[in-house]
């Protein structure tokens, strides 16, 4: 059962890492705290497209990798063994989960609750071990009090580990926060304690915090490592170092951090899945815009060519590129595959948009007045949204995409294949819903 509200409890709480309560409590039906910064949000629309934030390294050296089990305190091994015992792993993955609005509310609910049953529900060897956040897991700007109402409460009865790496909204600072109170502090002190706590944002539930490293890191897991970094808190363009200076604020921690994981990978001959996982998507639909074609608008995010830009120069540099991206941010589901010719070999690898894990769900287009939305459809070339690439790219298509429902990755991984799976999630039961799969041949680093 919940502890009782404000109910004092000495530091460090467990011994034990808690994830999910004892007894499952009903679904929450409206807000404790509602959210107010519709308002705020509209009065510093400017700053979003500003200010950026400064970030502290990470508590590990930037080759070294946070395992699975670490997260799983003295059940790690065990984790761990079924998962080998299985010779595969499942594993959850969503972005921007937070609802702002008491109407976003069941959305998030249904999602929250569908990883749950299928967690629960799944088979040992079916079973996902963890679910990774993309970000923006509390909305608008991750204040302290709105955590309970948009994380803790919705994952109650998640009986797993949830990593995640901060969204925009989680790490965007308001003016005149008071020292202490800034987003990303407040996110570090749920997602990257140092010891074994249940936080304030918490409330009466017993969720211990997670122990990552920082607001970037690798982990590492049997069959797959996910290199998670931290795209800052612009509402765009993402972005993940100072760009020569251009961002002062930002140190360049990450590009250092990724020239050492993917090293570390081609020095040990990693054979596993490697997947890179960003809130802001380096790929986000647009429609093409020929002289004198009436198109309408383009979403609301569009991706970041900069940002996939200085990835793709230290892939090349190294000799390594990730099976596949994860990214979040437009509220929306989108998959592409990219075409690359990388050291002498062609590969394909999907990027794959998953933002719409309960905070809203966006058209891919907008329309302007006196313009109709141009919508898109599915194993289309959008080459055009690839710009300047530092790789040789040959093509990038638009596979499949879903503008209407919430939904969830669920992934697989085994000695040969990654799988990506999309779930489509409505709040108002509809029947059968379509399900998007891709399947990634590790060997070959080609879908098949």
């Amino acid at each position: 059962m919940p502890r009782q509200p404000n109910a004092p409890l000495p530091q460090p709480v467990f011994g034990e890492p808690v994830f999910s309560e004892g007894v499952p409590t009903p679904d929450p039906t409206q807000f404790k705290v509602t959210p107010n910064d519709t308002g705020l949000f509209k009065g510093i629309q400017d700053l979003l497209f500003k200010d950026v934030v400064g970030f502290d390294a990470s508590r590990l050296t930037p080759h070294d990798l946070f395992p699975l089990h670490s997260a799983w305190g003295s059940h790690g091994a065990e984790v761990v063994q079924q998962i080998e015992k299985a010779k595969q792993i499942v594993f959850h993955a969503i972005g921007d989960s937070g609802a702002s609005a008491s109407r976003n509310l069941p959305g998030e609910i249904k999602v929250s609750d569908e990883l749950t049953n299928d967690t629960k529900a799944s088979a040992v060897a079916d079973r996902p071990a963890f679910l990774y956040h993309l970000g923006d897991v509390v909305y608008n700007f991750g204040e302290s009090l709105f955590y309970f109402d948009q994380f803790y409460e919705p994952f109650r009865d998640y009986p797993a580990p949830i990593f995640a790496i901060p969204g925009n909204h989680d790490s965007f600072i308001v003016p005149n926060t008071p020292a202490g109170q800034e987003p990303l502090t407040v996110f570090t002190r749920n997602f990257c304690a140092t010891s074994l706590v249940v936080t304030q944002e918490a409330g009466p539930l017993h969720r211990t915090a997670m122990t990552q490293p920082g607001v970037y890191f690798t982990l590492d897991a049997p069959f797959v490592r996910i290199i998670g970094i931290f795209s800052n808190a612009l509402e765009d363009p993402g972005v993940i170092s100072s760009e020569n200076g251009k961002w002062a604020a930002v140190p360049d921690l990450q590009l250092d951090f990724l020239t050492a994981q993917f090293t570390r990978i081609k020095q040990e001959g990693y054979a596993g899945a490697v997947l890179l996982a960003v809130h802001h998507p380096p790929f986000s639909y647009s429609a093409q815009k020929p002289r004198g074609a009436v198109v309408g608008a383009g979403g609301k995010h569009a991706g970041n060519s900069v940002m996939l830009g200085q990835i793709d120069a230290i892939c090349q540099k190294i000799g390594v590129y990730p099976h596949a991206f994860l990214s979040g941010h437009a509220h929306n589901y989108q998959r592409y595959t990219r075409k690359v010719a990388f050291k002498g070999k062609n590969f394909t690898v999907p990027f794959v948009v998953c933002g719409d894990g309960g905070h809203h769900v966006n058209p891919l287009v907008f329309g302007r007045i006196g313009q109709q939305a141009q919508e898109p459809g599915d194993d289309v070339d959008v080459s055009y949204l690839d710009v300047n690439p530092a790789v040789q790219a040959k093509g990038l298509t638009l596979n499949k995409h879903d503008q209407q429902n919430y939904g969830y990755l669920r992934i697989k991984v085994d000695a040969n294949q990654l799988n990506i799976t999309f779930h489509p999630v409505n709040p108002k039961p509809l029947g059968s819903l379509p399900i998007d799969t891709v399947t990634v041949d590790l060997g070959k680093h080609t879908i098949v």
